[in-house]
């Protein structure tokens, strides 16, 4: 067993986590290879003249500084909630196939 597996079994405080980071600052086997990640490109979505007159005027009731920001974040949350119920059905259709056939 390392001595960093050791570490990390209990709960490090904030000081205990900067004081092993720091220890192993310069101890270039102590370290994993760096990991890039990249910004992901924003899409471009055309939207009704018409609909956004009319989300503009949500937007504004619901204090939010544009319709756009306004529909980022219901479109946010319509996505997160169709994700939830896709996962339902797709365990409830895991349960009714694991159940014995009468």
């Amino acid at each position: 067993m390392t001595g960093t597996s050791k570490v990390m079994r209990k709960k490090l405080s904030e000081d205990e986590v900067d004081k092993f980071v720091v220890a192993q600052a310069e101890d270039d086997s102590a370290w994993e290879e760096p990991i890039r990640v990249r910004k992901a490109k924003s899409a471009s979505l055309s939207i009704p003249a018409e609909l956004v007159e009319r989300a503009s005027f949500l937007a504004m009731l619901h204090r939010e500084k544009g319709a756009k920001e306004w529909l980022t974040r219901i479109i946010r949350e319509r996505v997160e909630l169709e994700e939830i119920a896709f996962a339902e059905v797709k365990r409830e259709l895991k349960e009714k196939q694991s159940l014995p056939n009468d």
